[in-house]
């Protein structure tokens, strides 16, 4: 089984532990590819950063398609941005870290928290569960008030501030689950979760076995109409990989 990890993102240094932590998670026989786009946004904290970002995603999907055999993408980033572009783009598995983290404290609690990095991203963050249609079941959304190279740039501060907001989540908030809310806290989740007493999710980690879940059980994407391949038409001023073919 091959399984791709994409970091929308062009922080190496994040890619690099994302990759750590699939691996680690990932059975012995699944093979890990992690990349990220060479253009666009260091981070995304932002709206705009994520729609920046959804282009080097799509190129890097694409390219994966013509070149490789990949049997599931893993979108790493705690917005999902361009999680449903992806899934017109194959039939394979495309798991946005986000929905899997979500989901997976569905089948482990009845309230959950996210800890996330700047404040400015809880609106969009709060619109995302709503989406996804659990947002009765979100207790509340924490910030760290790192920024994402900031928290990469010091992982002590920023699993200090973790354990602090993660207390006052399950003290004041009423969560009985934490998800870690940016790829760059991959790996947190286990010394998390035994301070706090309370399950403590990775999407990353959760992704990468959804997906072997996935692919293994054979199942492909619906292709019937929401998420069916793109309409080949004229698209101007992009590189041609863009095209539909």
């Amino acid at each position: 089984m091959k399984i791709k990890v994409i970091n929308p993102n062009t922080f190496v240094l994040m890619t690099e532990g994302i990759a750590e932590s699939a691996r680690r998670a990932a059975r012995p026989e699944t093979e890990i590819i992690t990349v990220n786009p060479q253009k666009g946004p260091i981070s995304i904290e932002c709206f705009y950063d994520g729609h920046l970002a959804f282009v080097g995603v799509i190129e890097e999907v694409k390219k994966s398609l013509k070149e490789e055999e990949i049997d599931a993408y893993i979108l790493a980033c705690y917005g999902d941005p361009g999680l449903e572009a992806l899934r017109e783009l194959t039939d394979k598995p495309v798991i946005g870290i986000a929905e899997a983290s979500m989901f997976t404290a569905c089948f482990l609690a009845p309230k959950f928290s996210i800890i996330t990095v700047i404040p400015r991203v809880i609106v969009p963050l709060e619109q995302l569960v709503k989406k996804y249609g659990i947002y009765e079941r979100l207790a509340s959304i924490r910030s760290t008030r790192l920024s994402v190279v900031e928290f990469a740039s010091d992982l002590e501060a920023g699993k200090e501030a973790l354990a602090v907001e993660g207390k006052l989540a399950v003290e004041q908030d009423g969560a009985e689950a934490l998800l870690l809310g940016c790829s760059g806290m991959a790996g947190f989740d286990e010394e998390l979760e035994e301070k706090l007493g309370v399950p403590v999710i990775d999407g990353v980690t959760a992704a990468l076995k959804i997906a072997e879940g996935l692919v293994d059980l054979k199942k492909k994407t619906s292709k019937i109409n929401t998420y069916a391949k793109p309409d080949q038409k004229l698209i101007e001023g992009f590189d041609p990989i863009f095209n539909i073919e």
